[in-house]
């Protein structure tokens, strides 16, 4: 579900008070392109990006259930199938990813 050693990795490149203005920001921008999803989704190409963008955002943060999601919904999407992306599962891996991330990151960082 999370990569913790992306994790880590992010966290040593860019130090602690740089790395929990990504997660704010990550968490931010993610909740609101998923919240837009419904919109867009008559319209294969913009949902294949919107895809595409939170695929790369999730797997920068180590949301790796979520980024192979995305990346299966792009491919879908772009194929021109829309309607078979499932976004109730995406909201719900990001859920699920973010409560996990959440709970678990203080642990992780400080092993």
């Amino acid at each position: 579900m999370i990569d913790w050693v992306r994790i880590h990795d992010l966290h040593d490149e860019i130090g602690g008070d740089d790395f929990q203005e990504v997660v704010d920001l990550f968490l931010c921008e993610v909740a609101e392109a998923l919240t837009g999803l419904d919109t867009i989704r008559a319209e294969p190409r913009l949902l294949s990006e919107r895809l595409h963008f939170l695929k790369g955002s999730a797997l920068n943060l180590g949301f790796s259930d979520m980024s192979r999601l995305c990346h299966a919904g792009e491919i879908t999407a772009a194929a021109g199938h829309p309607h078979v992306v499932n976004l109730d599962d995406l909201q719900e891996v990001f859920a699920s990813s973010r409560a996990a991330f959440l709970r678990d990151l203080p642990a992780q960082l400080a092993a």
